[in-house]
């Protein structure tokens, strides 16, 4: 008789974001908030 035993531990620890990556964060969601209204204004049902 063969036991296999697998154990696997999960750590999670909280990221502490520095204010450049906030930055960064934002500026890339107003950038892809700008392309889903450009989409939206080019493909607008006549």
């Amino acid at each position: 008789m063969v036991l296999n035993i697998f154990f696997v531990t999960v750590t999670i620890k909280k990221r502490v974001i520095d204010p450049e990556e906030i930055k960064r964060r934002e500026s890339i969601q107003k950038i892809t908030e700008q392309n889903k209204d450009r989409q939206f204004s080019m493909y607008r049902p006549f």
